[in-house]
């Protein structure tokens, strides 16, 4: 999966921090304890030791990757993609999905769409300064949306636990 959405060979497992942020994006409702993945995978926050993380609460094994397995990366996609549609950039991300050409997000729209709560997550996750995390997700996320929705729709989960 992780060289569907490219990357370089920079930062965690490979990846570069803007693709550490992608990912985090991807995986963060799960991560951070909430809905019905994460009472799946042992993340909820009502459990005081959660499985699968560490004191911290990031994944303690296979990284990023471990935690966006199948249904995880669908609904972690469906719950991003939903964010910035309540924040009135339905025609944006309608072009990611589709299959023509992707529709530019300026940096302030991916700061209103995101929220305080998973901007600060993710500047913790990457090092990378507020400022620089924006302006790389914003040049990078209707790309990553666009790979990960090659057939104009959201990919099933057996369609995602395909994708390398």
């Amino acid at each position: 999966m992780f060289n569907t959405l490219g990357g370089g060979n920079r930062g965690r497992g490979g990846m570069s921090p803007i693709m550490v942020g992608l990912m985090g994006l991807l995986a963060y409702r799960t991560l951070k304890g909430k809905g019905k993945l994460a009472d799946m995978l042992g993340t909820n926050q009502a459990g005081a030791n959660q499985a699968g993380t560490d004191a911290s609460g990031a994944p303690s094994s296979g990284g990023l990757g471990g935690v966006l397995g199948g249904g995880a990366l669908g609904a972690g996609l469906k719950d991003l993609l939903d964010r910035f549609r309540q924040n009135g950039q339905d025609d944006k991300v309608q072009s990611w999905v589709s299959t023509g050409a992707n529709k530019s997000i300026a940096p302030n729209e991916i700061e209103q769409a995101l929220g305080e709560e998973r901007i600060q997550w993710l500047i913790e996750q990457t090092g990378m300064p507020r400022e620089q995390l924006l302006d790389g997700l914003s040049g990078e996320l209707p790309q990553a949306i666009d790979k990960l929705t090659p057939d104009g729709r959201l990919p099933t989960d057996e369609e995602i636990s395909r994708i390398q």
